[in-house]
């Protein structure tokens, strides 16, 4: 059985990934203050400045594959990165980096594909780039890079802070020109799995394939869970009228379409 070190196993995504792949491979995963699922040995604390734990961990573990969803400060992430990857250099690991669409927020006149070459504008992007091009030219092609729009899932914060707002009656901000997508914690460890278990190489770009704006999204679901309240408040993006895009769609045609997600089917899911 192939071991597998989830970088940051005690998030979001990282929790969707423990779920996903428990029965098929001997799991490892670290945090930063709260536990995951995984038994007490197979569980590290780990914070992002701590260089010579990563090595021992690593050392110990020899693992096949290591999955990174780590959150952190943007210098010591990178430098956690980079002695990841000289720690593997010369290892058959593989690494599957979970990068963001913010790394092509410099350029939000349109939707942006695998082969398009990442411009950022805010420190969050231009982090994630360097991240990208550090691995790419370390490990190369055993580096796989996983760019990943806004994730929901109904553990999520994103998912808490509606509910907590229709409660409360509190007003969430919602930007009515800005085409958006999104993606469920749950489909993201099956599109992750299916990667893995292909062994597909390169950059991935995974998210909803439909178009619709992020005020129309929380329109929507608000209007499902509490039809009689009007709690969204309208914003243009960039105070412009124009229609702006914060959108990843791919050019490959490797991850089936039974893997894929809509807009309409993210909604069903957390409203179910």
């Amino acid at each position: 059985m192939q071991k597998m070190l989830i970088l940051g196993a005690s998030g979001l995504v990282g929790r969707a990934l423990i779920h996903e792949f428990s029965d098929d491979f001997d799991q490892y995963g670290t945090y930063f203050s709260s536990l995951t699922s995984l038994p007490k040995d197979k569980q590290f604390q780990l914070e992002v400045q701590q260089l010579e734990k990563l090595k021992e961990i690593i050392s110990t573990i020899k693992p096949d594959i290591v999955i990174s969803c780590l959150r952190g400060e943007f210098d010591q992430q990178f430098k956690f990165h980079k002695e990841l990857a000289i720690e593997l250099q010369n290892k058959s690991s593989r690494v599957y980096y979970f990068s963001t669409t913010n790394v092509f927020d410099g350029d939000s006149s349109r939707s942006h594909t695998e082969t398009d070459i990442p411009i950022a504008e805010s420190d969050y992007g231009k982090f994630k780039i360097g991240c990208e091009n550090m691995l790419k030219e370390i490990l190369d092609e055993r580096v796989m890079i996983i760019r990943i729009p806004a994730i929901w899932g109904k553990d999520s914060p994103r998912w808490k802070l509606i509910k907590e707002s229709i409660k409360n009656n509190k007003v969430i901000d919602v930007y009515s020109n800005l085409v958006c997508n999104n993606l469920l914690d749950v489909l993201l460890a099956k599109q992750l799995r299916f990667i893995i278990e292909n062994h597909l190489k390169g950059i991935f770009h995974l998210g909803s394939v439909d178009m619709m704006t992020h005020g129309q999204f929380y329109e929507q679901i608000i209007s499902k869970l509490a039809s009689e309240k009007n709690i969204l408040r309208y914003r243009l993006y960039q105070d412009k009228v124009d229609t702006y895009y914060f959108r990843l769609t791919s050019n490959r045609d490797d991850i089936p379409s039974s893997l894929q997600s809509t807009n309409q089917g993210i909604m069903s899911y957390l409203l179910d």
